[in-house]
């Protein structure tokens, strides 16, 4: 089995192991040009090959150069798919418990690749305690969604926060519970009896003056 990588900072990584009847038998080290034997048959192996300098420097080149170079047109190929990233949405949600206590619940959903960091934080550390993890899952439309919930006392609830990292994101998010409601200028939350008030004082603006329209024409008939 053998494979290669390149990495963000352009480096090269690469790897060629053989094994024998389903165990390990002997590794290559391109960094030293060594081999590693996994039991005593290998190691008659490992002195034959390293008696002859050319096979440690034929694999790694082919890890290097070949290897790599099959990488790059396989990722072009595939780019659409393999480079693709979407943003994840992430919500926090909140439910009383029987107890007294109350779970916060993170939704993360819509993103894309799969692999996701995400964890519940207690003033800014990593908190493990009471925290239950859902399966990462697919949307019909090939991103993926997951949740992350823990127990609290209500009287804490603003000390936690969801933490996200994913390759969509530009920077990772942190993500607390915030009352219901849509914001205006500055942030504020508006009560839901507001928006009525404001609703019917709209309507009442947009219909009054037709209404009055009426009777003047009412009042000049007569």
């Amino acid at each position: 089995m053998y494979g290669c990588e390149l990495r963000r900072d352009g480096s090269k990584g690469g790897y060629d192991q053989l094994a024998y009847d389903g165990r390990d038998y002997i590794s290559f080290d391109k960094e030293t040009l060594t081999w590693t034997a996994a039991d005593v048959p290998a190691q008659n192996t490992k002195r034959k090959w390293e008696a002859e300098p050319g096979i440690a420097q034929r694999d790694k080149a082919y890890l290097e150069e070949e290897c790599i170079e099959w990488l790059q047109r396989y990722l072009e190929y595939g780019k659409e798919t393999l480079l693709r990233t979407e943003e994840p949405e992430v919500k926090v949600t909140r439910k009383a418990d029987y107890d007294g206590m109350e779970t916060l619940i993170c939704r993360v959903g819509g993103f894309y690749p799969k692999e996701i960091d995400i964890d519940w934080t207690k003033d800014g550390e990593v908190w493990l305690q009471d925290v239950f993890h859902g399966l990462v899952s697919p949307n019909s439309d090939g991103t993926y969604y997951t949740w992350r919930s823990i127990t609290v006392d209500p009287k804490e609830r603003e000390r936690y926060k969801c933490h996200v990292e994913h390759d969509g994101l530009p920077n990772p998010v942190d993500v607390a519970w915030e009352e219901p409601g849509e914001s205006l200028e500055g942030g504020k939350k508006v009560p839901c009896g507001l928006y009525i008030l404001i609703f019917y004082s709209r309507l009442a603006g947009l219909f009054l003056p037709l209404i009055l329209s009426g009777f003047d024409d009412t009042f000049v008939n007569v």
